[in-house]
C-alpha cells in the first residue's frame, strides 16, 4: 500500500453531512461493472471510506445504478456490491458500498487503519 499521499478528505463538515466513516484522499484502483453490463470499467477513486468511495468519470452514471466494485488494496481485490448516490455531470460519481462478499469488509478496513497509523 502506498499510503504516504493519503490524506483525511478535507471536505468542511456541514449539517447535511451525514457521513459516519472518515474519508480519505487516496487513490485506489477500481474496477467497475453495472448491472446488467458485463463490460468493466479501470477506475482510480479519489477519495475512499469504509462507506464508498467517489470516482472522476466524464460521463457518470446515473443515480441508483447498482454496481459491483473490486478494490484493488495492496495488489489484493475485494469485491463490494454498491450503489450510485450522487452524479456531478462532466466530474463523477459517488458510490456507496451495501454489501461485502468475504472477509472485504474485514480488509478494507484494515487498509484503512493502516492509513490512520502511517500518516
Amino acid at each position: 500500500m502506498d499510503s504516504s499521499n493519503a490524506q483525511p478528505a478535507t471536505a468542511a463538515p456541514t449539517e447535511r453531512d451525514r457521513r459516519f466513516h472518515r474519508r480519505y484522499t487516496i487513490q485506489v484502483q477500481i474496477e467497475l461493472r453495472q448491472e446488467g453490463n458485463d463490460v468493466p470499467m479501470r477506475l482510480a477513486t479519489t477519495d475512499l471510506s469504509r462507506a464508498g468511495c467517489y470516482i472522476e468519470l466524464m460521463m457518470p452514471i446515473s443515480i441508483g445504478t447498482h454496481i459491483q466494485a473490486t478494490l484493488w488494496l495492496d495488489s489484493h481485490p475485494i469485491v463490494i456490491q454498491g450503489r450510485v448516490v450522487t452524479c456531478h455531470p462532466q466530474y463523477g460519481n459517488g458510490i456507496i458500498f451495501e454489501k461485502f462478499e468475504g472477509n472485504a469488509e474485514q480488509l478494507l478496513q484494515q487498509y484503512l487503519d493502516a492509513i490512520v497509523t502511517t500518516t
